[in-house]
């Protein structure tokens, strides 16, 4: 069964995750096409996979585009129907394929989500299911409930997609560069288009957070206004009730005011970053050439509850 699958790996400087983490992917993905994308790296990280892993397909990228643009470029040139998004701290565990394939047969699938064993601060948290809501003029994600059923989102990091799908939807929005949201609007993006995103508890694989590139390569500060820059691009680039639209604009000056009183730069950072952006934001809207079956409205009533 693992036949239909590419595994896509983003990389980015991960030499030491790619030594910890690509044997369980070789080992677990018996069969599979295992492509590694580098985004320009500096570490010797292709020159270890040439070395050490003969087998996996490197495309190596000039220019450090971010994870959007590696992971659109590897699932682009994967060849079997199925890609497997994992990010280079990710660990597969024994036989988790197995029941994430079997949810395919239903042709409306776009992808399933994968029970994320979040290795955090020397805990475990268990991850993989999540829900949004709108409240006070944002769209907020949270985790929900862990157990089988529909997801709001599949992780760019830990998921099964259907390649075709992904490719119809124009894959990830380079908008959100570097990072952050990318995955939560592509679900968004196919639910909208009458697709379905299912999460599987029996899919397991550990994931190694503060090993990752974001947490070891990125400060705080950045890691935070990047969040907010993209859940702003997210509600604009998605909002089209013109009830929440007009509650975003109400709320704005209230979360604006309470983050200058706050001293939360990295919102005020965000916020500046996404206005700067949303010349391209305007320009990519008007370019879609996707018709959507429902709104945002007709999605997000159905996940805003755990």
């Amino acid at each position: 069964m693992e036949k239909r699958i590419s595994v896509v790996i983003p990389n980015y400087n991960g030499k030491h995750l790619l030594k910890k983490n690509l044997p369980s992917v070789v080992k677990n993905c018996p069969g599979c096409e295992i492509i590694v994308v580098d985004d320009a790296s500096t570490d010797g990280s292709v020159e270890f996979l040439k070395h050490k892993f003969k087998k996996v397909r490197i495309i190596r990228l000039n220019k450090n585009n971010g994870f959007a643009t590696a992971a659109n470029i590897g699932v682009e040139k994967a060849k079997l129907p199925l890609v497997l998004l994992l990010n280079s701290d990710v660990s597969p565990r024994q036989n988790f394929l197995k029941t994430a394939l079997k949810h395919f047969s239903d042709e409306k699938l776009f992808a399933v989500g994968l029970l994320d064993y979040s290795h955090e601060n020397g805990k475990i948290i268990v991850k993989g299911r999540g829900g949004i809501k709108f409240k006070r003029g944002f769209f907020s994600h949270f985790p929900a409930f862990i157990e089988r059923g529909t997801t709001f989102w599949v992780s760019g990091g830990s998921g099964l997609f259907n390649r075709d799908k992904f490719l119809e939807l124009g894959g990830f929005d380079t908008i959100f560069k570097p990072f952050y949201w990318e995955d939560i609007d592509l679900s968004f993006r196919a639910w909208k288009l009458g697709y379905s995103c299912i999460f599987e508890p029996l899919a397991k694989v550990d994931h190694y957070h503060e090993e990752g590139a974001i947490t070891t390569q990125k400060s705080k500060f950045y890691i935070l206004s990047t969040a907010y820059k993209n859940q702003f691009i997210f509600t604009w680039k998605n909002v089209s009730n013109y009830l929440w639209a007009l509650e975003h604009l109400l709320w704005l000056p209230y979360h604006l005011l309470k983050a200058i009183i706050s001293l939360n730069f990295p919102f005020i950072t965000g916020l500046i970053w996404a206005t700067l952006l949303l010349p391209n934001l305007i320009r990519s809207q008007y370019l879609l050439d996707i018709y959507y079956k429902f709104n945002d409205r007709e999605v997000i009533d159905n996940y805003d509850r755990p």
